[in-house]
């Protein structure tokens, strides 16, 4: 059996998991066995110049393998998890019906927001109203959020500022709760989602050797330039990686103990990664250190 000849394929197939379980090059090895192309779904590959700390997929195999949503933005810009849902959904649209799309990376919050349609408020970040409402502080801010959208107030812990602001923001944008302005509607077409793990030893091994292969490929240089052009207060170099080579650049740690802070870091941004994906229950699991990954993959496809 091929793909072709399954009855309903599925229209997207999702390759999930944790940081450094090896879903670029998994997808790469079946985009080349469908011949269709990868939809990224990775918060930090959206934009350009950040390469080499982010594990970004190089030019050749993008050449091989059409990529997209990768290098879609400046540095200085911020896209929004409402702008990714409208560029990725445009995308599924527009590509052709007879092959499915492989929708790959680890950040959760962009893959629920295609595969359950999530309703996101087309509210951009207002800086100045953010800055009013920091400077009430949280206690008061959470007290206005109660008030004017109790149900949102529900959902969102006392001490969460981030939500607690974008609540705020968009109500004072757009008059109206955002709790009216959630909401899911699932796609119409077959999903079939899949997560890569292994285990916590070899995950670890896998982080320390890629962390390796940055310095090796030039990491250090990459942040150097980075901040030489953008300022050390560019937020994209507080993120990590980057954060850490940036310590080091100021003479702050050695670049032995900023590899260090990367491997541990890295290890507790994936167990993060891990909670998220596991309490999706559609995700089925396979192991990344499998001798014959690709065949199982492929097999739960057919």
């Amino acid at each position: 059996m091929t793909i072709s000849t399954i009855p309903q394929p599925p229209r997207l197939i999702v390759i999930c998991g944790a940081t450094a379980t090896g879903k670029s090059g998994l997808a790469i090895q079946l985009a080349e066995r469908l011949g269709s192309v990868i939809l990224s779904a990775d918060s930090r590959l959206v934009y350009r110049e950040f390469d080499i700390g982010t594990a970004k997929p190089t030019v050749a195999e993008r050449q091989g393998v059409p990529h997209y949503l990768i290098d879609i933005c400046e540095p200085t810009e911020i896209l929004t998890v409402a702008d990714y849902q409208d560029q990725a959904q445009q995308l599924i649209v527009n590509a052709s019906k007879s092959l499915p799309l492989l929708l790959v990376g680890g950040t959760g919050l962009y893959i629920k927001s295609i595969v359950r349609g999530m309703k996101i408020p087309r509210v951009a970040p207002h800086a100045e109203l953010r800055s009013q409402l920091q400077g009430l502080g949280q206690v008061q801010c959470y007290q206005m959020l109660k008030q004017i959208d109790s149900i949102a107030a529900q959902k969102i812990h006392a001490n969460d500022q981030v939500r607690t602001l974008r609540a705020l923001e968009v109500y004072y944008i757009t008059g109206q709760p955002i709790s009216e302005q959630q909401g899911e509607n699932p796609p119409k077409y077959p999903i079939l989602q899949m997560g890569l793990h292994c285990e916590t030893e070899a995950l670890t091994h896998r982080i320390q050797k890629r962390t390796e292969n940055m310095i090796e490929k030039g990491f250090v240089q990459e942040v150097e330039q980075l901040c030489q052009k953008y300022g050390t207060e560019l937020s994209l170099l507080e993120t990590l990686g980057y954060q850490e080579i940036k310590q080091y650049l100021a003479g702050d740690i050695s670049l032995e103990t900023a590899k260090e802070l990367i491997v541990l870091h890295t290890r507790q941004f994936a167990k993060r990664q891990r909670t998220w994906f596991r309490a999706v229950s559609e995700i089925q699991w396979f192991d990344a250190d499998s001798s014959n990954l690709l065949d199982q993959i492929w097999q739960a496809i057919l």
